[in-house]
């Protein structure tokens, strides 16, 4: 008898089905959506969109285009996706259009350069929706340096790390582009980056709301000859730090301004010292301006300490509120049992 893994590895979305409420036999599957973002992808969508057909033959493809100037739209016509446009430039507001455009049960969004894993799709659909998840992460696994650099590899560590501090250990991969979501995490998304930093927001928005997620290694490969990666470095790196920074000051306000409580506390008290003591010695205070900077660092710090409380109350609010419009929508796989105790009731 195969292992469970290896048999839901088979599955396509197809044998998803699971009975009506009417007649308890009717198969019904989820609607499932391939979400493609893209710019100047003319040499790998073509193949991205034939292998997702192939492995979720049920799923409908979307291809958002981002302003690309080859003809990644063409391609991605001639192979059979549904193409539309973003003319706001860069992933994020990609994900923002995508996320409020499209209905679906279950959404897989990919990138659009052939560097993942379209066999695994079925396997993350089939986790997502038996498990009742809203994420499942495809984690990144290859032993190709072209495909995943050590500086790329040793950024994503110490990112995901920092998130890790802060929200919780419980995704190994951050910045992965491979993921798929239940339709209550995309329409409670607030999705308010504008680039790469988005796969950060996907991480926080889940841990915050202690969302049910998976992670699932999926293999990863280069880039095929003709595409040229969009990611900068250090520019993209330093934007997604300054992110995990805002989202930590925005929704961890009490220990991020009790820091910078704790940090002006000691500088003030570090120019103070040395004046007192030469008070308590002389009686006069000969160095008055750093005792008045002192003195205005020891208000900064006690005026961050009292905004960092009053932001606590008010993201505390925030967080009730993003958590009752989350259980508005029905988890996977459960909107049937719903129908049906509401068949009972009315009975």
């Amino acid at each position: 008898m195969p292992p469970p893994q290896a048999k839901a590895r088979a599955m396509t979305v197809s044998a998803l089905e699971r009975p009506t409420a009417t007649t308890g036999a009717a198969p019904a599957a989820p609607i499932v959506a391939v979400l493609i973002p893209c710019y100047n992808e003319e040499a790998a969508i073509g193949t991205v969109i034939r292998d997702f057909k192939a492995h979720l033959p049920d799923a409908t493809i979307y291809v958002y285009d981002n302003n690309s100037s080859d003809r990644t739209v063409e391609v991605a016509t001639a192979a059979g996706a549904v193409v539309r446009h973003e003319p706001l430039q860069g992933k994020g507001n990609v994900v923002r259009r995508m996320f409020a455009d499209i209905e679906a049960d279950v959404y897989v969004m990919v990138d659009g350069d052939d560097t993942y894993h379209a066999p695994s799709a079925p396997l993350m659909v089939t986790r997502l929706w038996e498990e009742q998840l809203d994420m499942v992460n495809g984690q990144r696994v290859t032993e190709i340096v072209a495909a995943y650099r050590p500086g790329h590899r040793l950024g994503n560590r110490v990112l995901t790390g920092m998130v890790a501090q802060v929200f919780g250990h419980r995704i190994q991969d951050m910045l992965s582009g491979y993921r798929v979501f239940s339709r209550r995490f995309v329409k409670t998304f607030p999705a308010l980056a504008a680039g790469f930093e988005t796969e950060t927001e996907f991480t926080v928005h889940a841990l915050e709301l202690r969302m049910p997620i998976a992670e699932v290694k999926t293999p990863y490969k280069d880039r095929p000859e003709g595409s040229v990666s969009k990611l900068r470095t250090f520019r993209d790196g330093f934007r997604i730090l300054r992110t995990i920074l805002v989202l930590v000051k925005e929704e961890r306000p009490l220990p991020f301004f009790a820091t910078l409580f704790g940090l002006l506390l000691l500088a003030a008290l570090g120019l103070a010292v040395p004046v007192l003591v030469t008070y308590m010695q002389t009686g006069l205070v000969p160095r008055l301006p750093t005792a008045v900077l002192a003195t205005g660092l020891a208000l900064l710090a006690f005026l961050s300490l009292t905004c960092g409380l009053i932001l606590d109350t008010v993201t505390h609010g925030r967080r009730e509120m993003k958590r009752l419009r989350y259980l508005t929508i029905p988890a996977p796989g459960a909107t049937l049992l719903h129908d049906r105790t509401h068949d009972r009731m009315g009975a």
